[in-house]
């Protein structure tokens, strides 16, 4: 495979993993600010503690999408490691997107429901940067390429030495 379209390969795949990671990714905003608003007019609990109980009904429901939709050709081993990854990045995520939430309504005093929802907007937008870096990057590792695979099958082909599935060149080990 020559190196542009290898190129061209790459960002093809990592065009569509943005499209997947922003279709999930555009449900969450929407359970997030839904969840929001509504804890925000049907309870007394103040502006900050609504967007972390807003902020983990939609990790609940990332998670769901990304495991079963956006990611679900990647390495499916190691799974309480994952969900370890996926919570403390997801906790990361949660102290951006409602520490811009507590300083723009506590610090500059922008409390009304148009301006926590704008900065809670604000706040998704900025930590879900930071969740599709670390999520691809740590959470949801991709198995070996698929180019990696056969070229190494015709490495073996090449060589010319028929072996047995997992066998290895040196024998076996003493």
């Amino acid at each position: 495979m020559s190196g542009r379209s290898a190129l061209r390969s790459r960002l093809r795949l990592l065009a569509r993993e943005i499209v997947k990671f922003g279709a999930v990714g555009g449900a969450g905003v929407l359970v997030n600010l839904v969840v929001f608003n509504l804890v925000r007019h049907t309870t007394e609990l103040p502006v900050v503690r609504a967007g972390i109980v807003a902020t983990v009904v939609a990790i609940l429901f990332n998670y769901v999408g990304f495991r079963y939709f956006t990611y679900r050709d990647r390495d499916k081993s190691g799974r309480t490691k994952e969900l370890t990854l996926f919570v403390f990045f997801s906790a990361v995520g949660l102290v951006i997107e409602n520490g811009i939430l507590y300083a723009t309504t506590y610090w500059c005093g922008w409390n009304t429901p148009l301006q926590n929802n704008v900065f809670k907007f604000l706040g998704i937008g900025i930590a879900t940067l930071f969740r599709f870096w670390s999520y691809r990057s740590w959470v949801f590792r991709a198995l070996p390429a698929k180019e990696a695979v056969e070229t190494a099958e015709g490495f073996l082909a090449d060589s010319g030495e028929p072996r047995a599935a997992g066998a290895s060149r040196r024998g076996p080990r003493a």
